[in-house]
């Protein structure tokens, strides 16, 4: 099994789909680093060669960020943009989105599940 920036690739599947399991590459980026490595995209992870693996591993580690690293930064930006109080850092704090989205009826994902309305409570408790 190819494991490549702490990440173990599906054995099954084309180089070109397994390298998006990294974190931070998605199609463009792996095509880009196997056309780099000389690595054919179709070739299934199984059937790769040692030395093809290590080609890979030292394009992506020579393109820039993956996995640990972007992760990392990617939280210090946000935690960034909070400590200065930007508006962008008061709707993260608030768990609500960022973009300018609506949130009347919808952002379901970002709000979390739907909190009953009182009058529903009070009836829950009565029974009981």
């Amino acid at each position: 099994m190819a494991r490549i920036a702490g990440v173990d690739l599906p054995r099954q599947k084309q180089v070109r789909i397994a390298l998006t399991y990294i974190y931070g590459i998605g199609n463009p980026r792996s095509l880009r680093i196997l056309k780099t490595a000389n690595v054919d995209p179709f070739k299934k992870v199984q059937d790769l060669g040692e030395d093809e693996v290590n080609h890979i591993r030292q394009v992506i580690e020579n393109e820039g960020d993956v996995e640990g690293d972007l992760r990392k930064d990617v939280n210090m930006h946000i935690k960034r943009l909070i400590d200065i109080q930007s508006y962008r850092g008061l709707r993260h704090r608030r768990g609500l989105p960022t973009r300018g989205q609506r949130t009347h009826t919808n952002a379901r994902t970002r709000k979390g599940p739907r909190k009953g309305t009182v009058a529903n409570k009070k009836k829950a408790t009565a029974k009981t």
